[in-house]
């Protein structure tokens, strides 16, 4: 599957503005990851972008200094990115363009979910990873099995996990696989997307064969991953776990990640548009 049939990201660069925007064709979003100039017409426009390509969200990743301009327009702040720009905080404000994106009926379930991740009860050490399970660091030609893995474990996911050809791209650019192997066979795997102008990265692609989810083995590669980022001085890390499941969140939690706000609706993930909690973590 061709990456641009689920998104393409644009530079665009008018009279007064620039925008670095991603057009997420797949879960029906425009994301300004960056930008400058004139808010004003960055507004409109990230409007009429948005209802032209008939999306039913936007999300801009704003300067603390800009929040008030963008909620004034009709925004509204969902999470907050701490440390995201070089140190600074992104502040992510939405906007829905149908009712049905913006509402949820779950999000009670989600807070109770929350509720009890963040219970200072909740936190347990570590189990040492269990015998006959490696962890190491991908390389690209293991990108065939890792595909296999995520169709798997994924039916939908907004990404072309499911083409290794794709994933081989992925590591020739920005991004870092982790897996684990048992007796050979990979069973669990995760990434980190690193962000170089800015150096922040989010952890992401979390997968694990369901016979294998005892052992706690997301714990193991997101501490190995963080290891990684330190030693190519990225500090701010972040991940997004679906507010529904209860054992992403409490394995960001007692990792020592902060919750920091809720995406509502925000990407496929199985067969539906999940909301998404946003977990972030200062490594320095």
């Amino acid at each position: 599957m061709e990456t641009p049939s689920f998104y393409e990201e644009q530079k665009i660069e008018k009279d007064s503005y620039y925008l670095f925007a991603c057009f997420d064709h797949f879960n029906a979003r425009l994301r300004i990851m960056d930008y400058r100039g004139n808010l004003m017409d960055i507004v409109n426009d990230v409007i009429d972008l948005s209802t032209n390509h008939n999306y039913t969200k936007a999300i801009i990743y704003s300067r603390r200094e800009h929040v008030h301009v963008f909620v004034e327009k009709g925004f509204l702040l969902e999470a907050i990115f701490e440390g995201y720009f070089h140190g600074s905080h992104a502040y992510a404000l939405t906007m829905y363009f149908d009712p049905d994106r913006k509402y949820n009926e779950s999000w009670v379930k989600e807070d109770e979910i929350l509720h009890k991740v963040l219970n200072p009860t909740n936190n347990t050490m570590q189990k040492q990873l269990p015998q006959d399970y490696e962890l190491r660091k991908a390389v690209p030609t293991d990108a065939e099995r890792l595909s296999e893995l995520y169709s798997e474990v994924f039916e939908i996911y907004p990404t072309p996990l499911n083409d290794p050809m794709y994933i081989q791209s992925l590591m020739k650019s920005n991004a870092i696989f982790h897996i684990i192997e048992y007796k050979g066979t990979i069973v669990s795997t995760a990434s980190a997307y690193i962000d170089r102008p800015y150096y922040n990265a989010e952890i992401s692609d979390c997968a694990t064969i369901s016979e294998h989810r005892k052992h706690g083995l997301m714990k193991h590669l997101i501490v190995s991953l963080e290891g990684e980022l330190r030693k190519n001085r990225v500090f701010c890390v972040y991940s997004m776990a679906r507010a529904l499941s209860y054992g992403m969140n409490q394995a960001l939690h007692q990792l020592e990640y902060k919750y920091k706000g809720r995406m509502t609706k925000n990407c496929y993930i199985f067969d539906k548009l999940e909301d998404m909690n946003v977990w972030v973590k200062d490594l320095s």
